[in-house]
């Protein structure tokens, strides 16, 4: 799950979350960006490269928190533009609905989703965008792989927490079974 500074109502000063994650789950949003042809087949789906507070580097897709009084499909829209740029063209229909639900625990093995911080719950969607991508924040680069690409295992081994899980549910969500 990554984290960025956010100045909108509704958001916790970092001793605030820190309270929060210690004493409930924290409801996220996630979205793996994808290219679709003219049919609707996904072509290629985007992983951005972000760096962590080691100095380490990894590959996730676009993920945030839903604000308190948010829409989730808003949630989407800023965490996609935040990530991807004001120009990405998501497409998210009005009323989308999650590929799964990943549930993200401080304890390893509980699931496949790991997050040292919190216990977090998120909503997964595959959202086509059709846009020019131009990662920011603290997205240092988007790069787009083919399915077979994005579930090999060297892309895999560059995605921590359960990332590399989330790609494969997403692929055979949309009908390309690793």
């Amino acid at each position: 799950m990554t984290e960025t500074a956010d100045t909108q109502p509704g958001w916790f000063s970092s001793e605030e979350l820190d309270s929060v994650r210690a004493s409930m789950p924290v409801l996220y949003v996630q979205a793996v960006p994808v290219r679709v042809d003219e049919s609707g087949s996904v072509t290629h789906v985007g992983l951005l490269m972000r760096a962590d507070p080691d100095g380490s580097f990894n590959r996730s897709v676009v993920s945030g928190r839903v604000l308190y009084h948010e829409r989730v499909r808003d949630a989407l829209l800023r965490h996609l533009e935040k990530d991807l740029g004001p120009v990405a063209l998501p497409r998210i229909p009005s009323s989308p609905q999650p590929f799964t639900v990943a549930e993200y625990f401080p304890t390893p093995g509980v699931t496949p989703f790991h997050d040292p911080r919190q216990h977090a719950v998120a909503m997964a969607y595959v959202v086509p965008v059709s846009g020019d991508c131009q990662p920011r924040q603290d997205a240092l680069d988007l790069v787009w792989f083919t399915p077979e690409e994005a579930t090999s295992p060297q892309v895999r081994a560059e995605m921590p927490g359960g990332q590399g899980v989330l790609v494969r549910q997403a692929l055979a969500y949309v009908g390309h079974a690793p």
